[in-house]
């Protein structure tokens, strides 16, 4: 008796776990268990599913959602550049989908996802990721995705806010004075953070005093001072400011 009741525990079990999703079509049992496959990290027999059922039935319905799962079946296994190819077909297929938002917040967090772990690495990653962050803030204000964006917005600008002073301090220290005065320059054109400005503009005038462009160190200290918004910065970039003035005194006299 005990045995026969173990045999049918046995047999239920397996019946229901070999029970497939109710639906109205094929299409819609393919989907549903490419569903219930994933949800339980099954992700190869998921995407077989979905294969089957773009494959066999390419105008269902279930057909286009399929595509997305696909993405979010590579994005899961954290295939992040594949996911994010993947998500980019599917945005530019189906423009008008109401997945979309959500669509373009996948592609920027596969780029974000790529990021390096410290900031003196490749950070394309980063401006790629920024670039869709953005357009889901410009053209989905309203998405419950726009509060995470912004936040991770801002973690890419200071990797790249560190990076771009990184290299203009190492060209400095390394006494390449003309790759770091463009370096720094460039900060200047491309970040509007008070206090890097305020740095860049004290190493911008230390630059050019080592380069011996002392005209270019006054005038760009006179021009650029309301950046100056850090006293030690303001106050060791007026006393070579002032250095470079005498020169140029001397040198007219």
């Amino acid at each position: 008796m005990k045995i026969l009741s173990i045999i049918l525990i046995f047999i239920v079990a397996l019946s229901c776990a070999s029970e497939k999703p109710e639906g109205k079509t094929k299409a819609e049992v393919l989907f549903k268990e490419a569903k219930e496959l994933m949800e339980d990290e099954r992700f190869i027999l998921a995407t077989d599913k979905l294969n089957q059922l773009r494959n066999q039935y390419p105008y269902s319905y279930y057909a286009t959602p399929a595509e997305l799962m696909l993405a979010d079946i590579l994005y899961k296994q954290e295939s992040y550049g594949d996911a994010m190819a993947a998500y980019i077909v599917f945005r530019d297929l189906h423009p008008k989908h109401e997945k979309i938002p959500y669509v373009v917040f996948k592609i920027a967090e596969s780029y974000y996802n790529q990021l390096p772990d410290t900031f003196d690495r490749d950070l394309e990653m980063g401006v790629e990721a920024i670039k869709y962050y953005n357009e889901l803030l410009l053209k989905y204000p309203d998405s419950i995705y726009v509060k995470d964006a912004k936040s991770k917005i801002e973690r890419c600008k200071d990797m790249i806010r560190k990076k771009e002073k990184y290299i203009a301090d190492f060209y400095f220290k390394t006494e390449s004075f003309k790759a770091a005065k463009w370096r720094y320059l460039d900060i200047l054109d491309n970040f509007s953070d008070p206090k890097l400005r305020s740095y860049a503009t004290r190493k911008a005038i230390e630059t050019s005093y080592e380069l011996k462009q002392y005209d270019f160190c006054s005038e760009f200290a006179e021009k650029n001072k309301s950046d100056l918004v850090v006293q030690e910065d303001q106050k060791e970039a007026l006393a070579i400011a002032g250095k470079c003035t005498r020169k140029v005194k001397r040198t007219k006299a």
